[in-house]
């Protein structure tokens, strides 16, 4: 089994020729740093699965940019929005490095349900688990402190401070890049 088919098999808890059967419609795709994989206010026609590299989604303000999430190996990325709803996306999608995904149109996608009869309940698991993990964002910005969030990151994805520019983190978590970098220094010390 390949990342994605050992995912699907895990995350889904679905066999493995029905994995197969999912996996198959996903296409390989690279993008070189810089690349993006997705602009704002287009149409997202696709969900990719992050085998190797990292993407930064943010949008562009009128007096600054804000990085919503940093995308990283073995999780999916899309505008679930756009790509759910066919709305335009408020959200750019850029690779932060090389990448390299494992990708599906649109229109595949919503031939899963043809494939196999239970992928609408698995949808809605996955869906569902998407939602959860917004939920825990909204609710870490709203009741941890600037240090607590970051002590978080730490603990659950410490990589990333040695490899994402550190202004993309500290708006990612909510703070000032001054306030990130105090915190940083202090818990380094």
């Amino acid at each position: 089994m390949n990342e994605l088919e050992n995912y699907i098999h895990h995350y889904f808890s679905i066999g493995i020729e029905d994995c197969k059967l999912i996996a198959a419609l996903f296409k390989t795709e690279t993008l070189n740093k810089g690349d993006f994989y997705l602009k704002s206010n287009k149409y997202c026609d696709k969900l990719s699965f992050i085998t190797d590299g990292l993407l930064r989604i943010y949008v562009n303000l009128p007096n600054k940019e804000v990085t919503q999430w940093i995308g990283t190996s073995g999780y999916f990325i899309t505008d679930l929005s756009g790509f759910l709803f066919r709305e335009p996306s408020r959200w750019n999608i850029q690779a932060l490095t090389d990448c390299k995904l494992f990708t599906i149109s649109h229109a595949d996608y919503i031939g899963i349900g043809k494939l196999l009869p239970k992928w609408h309940e698995l949808e809605k698991l996955f869906i569902g688990k998407c939602f959860v993990t917004i939920e825990n964002r909204v609710f870490d910005h709203l009741s941890l402190s600037a240090e607590e969030r970051y002590e978080k990151l730490f603990e659950q994805n410490r990589q990333l401070l040695n490899q994402v520019p550190l202004q993309y983190i500290a708006s990612m978590l909510g703070m000032t890049p001054e306030t990130f970098s105090r915190i940083r220094r202090k818990t380094l010390s």
